[in-house]
């Protein structure tokens, strides 16, 4: 395992995080999947007021024991903003009696998505301020679902540490928030690289063969890991055994072997399958009088004819409508040919015409967050 220091937090975590999701089966599999990530050299230990028991779980596996002691451990727990300071001080006194802690490594306010919810930030940060200044906190920073635009807003304000965002081979819209935060020394923490990143975990065949001799989850992890202003990655275990194929590169952070970097340029040839129809995600098309998100359709469509990443498209398509602000966007047959992107348009692209392709290839499956 290697360890980097997390911005300005000044923290080492390990270059693997333990996201606890998805271990709630039960508590004994909570704390088997907690040993066992520590055992073998993981050192962040990551939760969520949202996540069902997993704060409660989480606890129990830290009062039974592990390989590590309380002080060489990393605790975070994320809690939504709320309006009012009196509201996020009870939220962090409920989340550390669940975890049966006196303090938090680090709070992450949690889904900072919209532009209101960077406006519930003035609301509730005194209450953090407080818990930072009695030692309940020591470290705050953010997670966020949000567009780039909200996101570079929140980093800009200069009040977080620490940032938990989605950056992966196969999005890469977020470049500017890594290249901000690593100017404002903020730790980057990378959500779900696996699942989100493309169900790498059982891609296409078609993808496993372009990837060769890689796997696509090796090779993903590998993008992500020689970046160094990239802190650490999330794995979201069900169970200890979906810790292997993770941790085994958890000693891999040098940069790109020619042999890595000659299949990444092999993958980004693949995408001269789309011919003329390829979206090049420059987001020019936006906004949308329907709330399409168009250029978010369209990558699902690019990656399912280029690499045909088909489940993971259906996946992600059928959340639109089913996430709220988690993932917002209508789905694509809502288009009513109005025309306003198409002039926005600099690949001249028939967006009408793709978004009913996307939605033919893509619909359904619904889609839906796994906690609340």
């Amino acid at each position: 395992m290697r360890y980097r220091r997390f911005g300005k937090t000044n923290l080492n975590l390990s270059v693997f995080s333990l996201g606890t999701m998805r271990y709630v089966a039960s508590e004994e599999n909570a704390r088997q999947t907690v040993y066992q990530a520590v055992l073998q050299g993981v050192n962040h230990l990551e939760t969520a007021r949202g996540y069902g028991k997993s704060e409660q779980y989480l606890g129990a596996a830290i009062k039974a024991g592990l390989p590590k002691t309380r002080s060489q451990l990393h605790i975070t727990t994320k809690i939504a903003p709320t309006l009012d300071a009196d509201s996020m001080q009870r939220a962090i006194d409920e989340s550390l009696a669940r975890l049966g802690l006196d303090y938090l490594d680090c709070l992450a306010l949690h889904g900072i998505n919209t532009w209101e919810h960077l406006k519930f930030i003035s609301g509730c940060m005194p209450a953090v301020h407080q818990a930072i200044a009695d030692g309940r906190v020591r470290h705050v920073g953010f997670s966020t679902h949000a567009p780039l635009e909200i996101v570079l807003a929140v980093v800009s304000t200069d009040l977080f540490e620490f940032v938990n965002l989605h950056y992966y081979y196969f999005f890469q819209r977020n470049a500017a928030a890594i290249a901000l935060a690593a100017q404002k020394d903020m730790g980057v923490f990378i959500i779900s690289p696996a699942d989100k990143g493309g169900l790498l975990y059982t891609p296409s065949p078609k993808l496993q063969a372009l990837c060769q001799p890689f796997s696509p989850l090796e090779l993903n992890y590998r993008f992500l890991l020689q970046d160094p202003r990239i802190t650490t990655l999330s794995v979201g275990a069900a169970s200890a055994t979906e810790l292997t194929a993770p941790l085994s590169v958890s000693d891999r952070t040098e940069a790109l072997t020619p042999e890595e970097i000659a299949v990444l340029q092999r993958l980004e040839t693949q995408k001269d399958a789309l011919g003329s129809d390829r979206c090049s995600q420059c987001y020019e098309c936006l906004p949308c009088p329907e709330t399409i998100h168009i250029p978010e359709v369209l990558r699902l469509r690019n990656l399912a004819i280029a690499y045909d990443m088909v489940e993971y498209g259906k996946y992600r398509y059928g959340m639109f409508e089913n996430a709220g602000h988690w993932f917002p966007g209508m789905k694509a047959n809502r288009c009513t040919e109005c025309g306003d992107c198409l002039p926005r348009c600099p690949e001249q692209l028939d967006i009408p015409t793709l978004l009913q392709d996307s939605h033919n290839r893509l619909n359904g499956r619904e889609g839906r967050r796994l906690w609340d």
